[in-house]
């Protein structure tokens, strides 16, 4: 097993790898929704729901509460980045949840599928 220790390095790049991972599926959503859409705003989006987890996760908050919240700043970002209407900003917060769940399932079982790999 693998020694695990947390710093204040692994938690900045747990918090950078996840905002990066939240900004290209919001891009993602936003051109799902918009169509051609400039891919700097995106970046706006994505910080804020990371930091809401890193922080949930640290200090044990429920996890409803965490999803909760980060669902809020989501909507909060992209109503802010995008300036769409209310319909738009919910349609592209629903679409970016779902995208970005799928695609935390497909990458967490290829990792588990090589890492079980034989030889």
């Amino acid at each position: 097993m693998l020694l695990q220790t947390v710093t204040p390095i692994t938690v900045l790049g747990t918090t950078v790898a996840l905002a990066l991972f939240l900004s290209v599926t919001a891009h993602l959503a936003a051109r799902n929704v918009l169509g051609d859409v400039d891919p700097r705003r995106a970046l706006y989006v994505g910080p804020l729901p990371a930091v809401t987890a890193i922080v949930g996760v640290t200090y044990a908050l429920p996890e409803a509460l965490i999803v909760l919240v980060a669902l809020l700043f989501d909507a909060t970002m992209f109503a802010w980045s995008y300036d769409q209407p209310r319909r738009l900003t919910v349609g592209m917060t629903v679409i970016h949840a779902v995208i970005t769940t799928l695609l935390a399932i497909v990458l967490f079982s290829l990792t588990l599928l090589f890492a079980t790999m034989p030889g």
